[in-house]
């Protein structure tokens, strides 16, 4: 089954990925609120996209009931996950005129354009097992750090939007889409779309942790 073979290919990738700085503070409560205020304005720039996503696959999509599911994915997410951010916005004083002012950082970039070159490259199921990791990722980390807690209110909140029944319920439609659309002729190109996709759910934290911007080093 494809999701086992993604799965057991990108081990690695996710444990860094739960075991990253930013994941263990957050849980801790350590992590600093300006380092969570970018993470949530560079989250935003990239669900946003995300939700473009699935509308472009659904669009290319020849089979009627994965079609119909894909821009249920896109409808969920804006009412869902995209919605919710709007509490956190609130508390950490994120206005639309910030975010439009506020650039998308490098890696961001980087990560958006890998997943539409995925489905430019590898059509519709390109594009499922490109978006698949942050869907997965986030539920396995969700999990974890539920039987932990934070002590920080929004925090908390974060942890407890991965672990709600309908981003579960999500999660699981989203497996056996990949699975639906994975051929033996395509797996092994899903595989390292996959696995690039996890490289960049790594690549995210660490992004925010650096606050990272479009910079050049001054020469010494």
């Amino acid at each position: 089954m494809f999701t086992d073979t993604a799965h057991a290919a990108t081990r690695a990738l996710w444990l860094a990925s739960k075991r990253h700085p930013f994941i263990q503070q957050l849980q801790a409560g350590t992590l600093p609120r300006a380092t969570f205020r970018d993470y949530l304005i560079q989250d935003h720039h990239y669900l946003l996209e995300f939700g473009r996503l699935y509308d472009l696959a659904a669009e290319r999509c020849q089979v009627p009931t994965q079609a119909a599911q894909l821009r249920a994915n896109a409808a969920d997410l804006r009412q869902g996950e995209i919605a919710t951010r709007e509490t956190f916005f609130a508390e950490m004083a994120i206005t639309p005129a910030i975010i439009a002012a506020t650039p998308v950082a490098p890696t961001n970039y980087a990560y958006t354009s890998h997943l539409y070159r995925s489905l430019a490259t590898a059509g519709v199921p390109g594009a499922v097992a490109g978006l698949l990791p942050c869907y997965w990722l986030y539920a396995e980390i969700g999990e974890e750090l539920a039987t932990k807690g934070s002590p920080v209110p929004i925090y908390q909140a974060w942890i407890d939007s991965y672990t709600a029944s309908d981003y579960a319920n999500a999660m699981t439609d989203q497996l056996a889409l990949a699975n639906a659309v994975a051929t033996p002729t395509n797996q092994a190109a899903l595989c390292q779309i996959f696995k690039r996709s996890s490289w960049y759910e790594l690549n995210f934290w660490q992004m925010a942790l650096d606050h990272e911007q479009w910079t050049v080093a001054k020469p010494s």
